[in-house]
Parts: C-alpha cells; sequence; structure tokens
C-alpha cells in the first residue's frame, strides 16, 4: 500500500477523478488536488491559488509516490513544477498516460 497523490491538469479534471477512484480501489490511500468549484475559476485570488499550490505540495510531502495524470501527451509547467518538487523529496514518480481518440 502507497499513499499517492495525484497531479495533473485541471484541464483533465473528470479523468484525474476517475483515476484516484480506481486507485484507491486498488487499496491505496489516494490525496487529490482540489478542483476550482467557482463557475468562473479566474475569480480566485493570488493567495487563494497561491494557498491551493502550497496545500497541495504538502500532500506531495505527506505521499510515498505521486500519479501524474498525463493525456494525450500533455504535462504542463505547474506539473513539472510538481514533478521536481516530489522527486527532489525522493518520490517515486508513477505516469498514467492515456491518449483520446478524435
Amino acid at each position: 500500500m502507497k499513499i499517492i497523490t495525484i497531479c495533473g491538469s485541471f484541464k483533465f479534471v473528470k479523468e484525474m477523478k476517475e483515476i484516484a477512484e480506481k486507485v484507491e480501489l486498488s487499496g491505496n490511500p489516494v490525496l487529490t488536488p482540489i478542483y476550482p468549484t467557482r463557475p468562473d475559476k479566474d475569480s480566485y485570488t493570488e493567495d487563494e491559488i497561491l494557498m491551493f499550490n502550497s496545500m497541495h505540495r504538502e500532500k506531495i510531502k505527506l505521499s510515498d509516490a505521486i500519479l501524474v495524470v498525463n493525456i494525450d501527451n500533455y504535462i504542463g509547467s505547474s506539473t513539472e513544477g510538481e514533478i521536481e518538487f516530489a522527486q527532489s523529496l525522493n518520490k517515486e514518480v508513477i505516469y498514467y498516460m492515456d491518449v483520446k481518440e478524435g
């Protein structure tokens, strides 16, 4: 059993939620990002965004590994930063890759 933090682009929130469910049902506790709930995600203040990012890094610290959701070979700069952060802590980095059709 490993504690795993899900990392990936908010472009793929639906997929990230589905993958988190699969990982947890396989017997591994999962920590997920906080997904935007406001209709206009740009309405978050800079301080709120910094807090979300800080809390996500705390989740990475608590984890044994991160699972990077890589859909259509897309990894954004924020996710790249999370990968680098996890590697700096000697955390295992697991990639979930998927290619969408169409």
